[in-house]
């Protein structure tokens, strides 16, 4: 066994024209906060760290090289990263008051729990999932 505790970060890729843009969505429209920013000369990119109550950490990363998905939203690799909230629909209402990309709440037919999709600077596919 491995013995794997929980899941320490997910990282995302942007480009580097939209870095400042996807660093003010995710810390101030998603409330995520600063852990560290460095940028790394060699690679002309940029690295940060974002935290949710201090735990649960997001990198993003800038090139100014980078590929578009191949196809949306079914591409090989990461389909969509899921945040859990108490009100989705009290999301849905923020993230439009933020003139962020949003699709209507859904009913999950599994669990009947509400859940949306929204979209980050760089179209990468995000949800809200109630708790």
């Amino acid at each position: 066994m491995l013995g794997i505790r929980s899941i320490h970060h997910v990282a995302l890729l942007t480009t580097s024209d939209l870095y400042e843009t996807t660093k003010k969505f995710y810390t101030e429209i998603l409330g995520f906060t600063i852990v560290a920013e460095h940028f790394r000369s060699e690679r002309d990119s940029y690295k940060l760290d974002l935290a949710l109550e201090g735990k649960y950490q997001l990198e993003i990363f800038s090139f100014p090289d980078y590929r578009e998905r191949a196809s949306f939203p079914e591409a090989m690799g990461l389909r969509h990263l899921a945040f859990a909230v108490t009100d989705v629909r009290a999301g849905h209402e923020w993230l439009k008051k933020q003139q962020v990309k949003v699709e209507d709440v859904r009913k999950d037919p599994y669990t009947g729990k509400c859940f949306l999709f929204f979209y980050d600077p760089n179209n990468q596919p995000l949800e809200l999932y109630e708790l």
